[in-house]
């Protein structure tokens, strides 16, 4: 299973605005982000103005590592999105949004895509009741997404459900931190994932090329 090693903190300062892939820590004063918000690298302090190949370029770089995805995957992704009927756009948010690791992110099921991505793989999720251990899943409308009961005391759960319960989950979804279930009910549009600070316009742009 291919995944990204390095330090998480560069991928923020390359892309020059914080993605939250550390959860709860990119709000603290612990944040590298904050101390040196430039990209790594000798030149990082070097302000250049980029192309609209550059802007769309980073515009696709962001959107990749916020759901922790690499090149190969995002393009079968972008490739999927193209192919559906209607907005490519709309396509591509929800081929990412509905992978299995962010919906029990979304849920607050995990502080931060990263550890969700860890519990799927390690078989502590369950969709409509079976073990699924792949993170790419793509979770459909009704599914009900739920952690195993052996697995409900384990800390990372723990945590999560400590610091979100009794938060607003996003309205594509349903959640019950009670039962430690939560449902994907419908596929979200573009403008109500807030979260995502790119112009998917311009990803599609890109590929289109």
């Amino acid at each position: 299973m291919a995944r990204y090693t390095g330090a998480l903190c560069r991928l923020c300062r390359r892309e020059g605005m914080k993605l939250y892939l550390k959860g709860e820590r990119c709000f603290s004063e612990k944040c590298p982000f904050d101390r040196r918000p430039f990209a790594p690298g000798q030149h990082g302090r070097e302000k250049k103005k980029l192309t609209q190949y550059g802007l769309q370029l980073r515009a696709k770089q962001t959107m990749k590592r916020i759901y922790g995805v690499l090149e190969k995957q995002f393009r079968i992704y972008y490739e999927r999105a193209a192919k559906q009927a209607g907005d490519t756009r709309e396509n591509l948010v929800a081929q990412v949004e509905r992978r299995l690791d962010n919906v029990v992110y979304r849920l607050g099921f995990a502080i931060n895509r990263r550890t969700a991505r860890q519990l799927v793989s390690h078989g502590h999720i369950l969709v409509n009741g079976k073990k699924v251990d792949i993170p790419s899943y793509q979770v459909r409308p009704g599914d009900v997404i739920s952690i195993k009961e052996s697995s409900r005391g384990i800390q990372p759960i723990k945590q999560a459900l400590e610091l979100n319960k009794g938060r607003a989950v996003a309205p594509w979804l349903e959640v019950d931190y009670d039962q430690f279930t939560g449902k994907y009910v419908r596929n979200p549009k573009p403008e109500e994932v807030t979260d995502l600070p790119v112009n998917v316009q311009a990803i599609v742009e890109f590929y289109s090329r």
